[in-house]
């Protein structure tokens, strides 16, 4: 399968919205079943901007995920979308929405995962912070519960000590206002 060239190299600062954005996929236990969850998340306020849930991990479920990240931030063309290196990102579907949107393609080096950091630990705050907390009953009850992990609490509520202890919205929302 064709990868892309490192364009971040471990560089998770971005001077303003849409240009660094970071995606990968993480897997959820549902009783005897797994979960998966794709992300995407700017890399300017740490805000997870697109996401997916899927009982297959496929290309399906990432370009699902970047599609809704590509809606909720207007189209942007020229942002750099950082991967690891797995089939799903270097399947033909996902290539071709990359291209589709002018996008730019980065992926990790073979075997680093320091290369996907940023996304790396939003999964690590997802887990510790929620999932690991709650027996999820069914599919539905976890898809729930990570909808509102995301989109009520660790893009509007949680702290972030890297955007000056404001939430992802706060940040976007007053950088926006200095801008103006």
């Amino acid at each position: 399968l064709p990868t892309a060239p490192n364009l971040l190299n471990q560089c998770f600062d971005a001077d303003a919205p849409n240009t660094k954005w970071v995606a990968d996929i993480t897997y959820i236990r549902v009783k005897k079943q797994w979960l998966y969850l794709a992300v995407v998340v700017d890399l300017y306020s740490r805000r997870v901007i697109g996401w997916a849930f899927g009982e297959r991990i496929n290309a399906r479920l990432v370009c699902d995920a970047l599609k809704a990240a590509l809606f909720k931030r207007g189209y942007p063309s020229g942002v750099i979308v950082h991967t690891d290196r797995g089939s799903q990102y270097c399947s033909q579907a996902y290539q071709r929405l990359i291209k589709a949107y002018d996008l730019k393609c980065s992926m990790s080096s073979k075997g680093n995962c320091y290369d996907n950091a940023a996304c790396e630990s939003f999964f690590h705050t997802l887990k510790v912070e929620h999932v690991y907390r709650i027996a999820f009953e069914s599919m539905k009850h976890a898809r729930r519960e990570i909808f509102w992990f995301i989109e009520a609490y660790y893009n509007f509520k949680r702290k972030h000590s890297k955007l000056g202890y404001q939430s992802p919205v706060k940040f976007e929302s007053a950088a926006s206002k200095i801008a103006a």
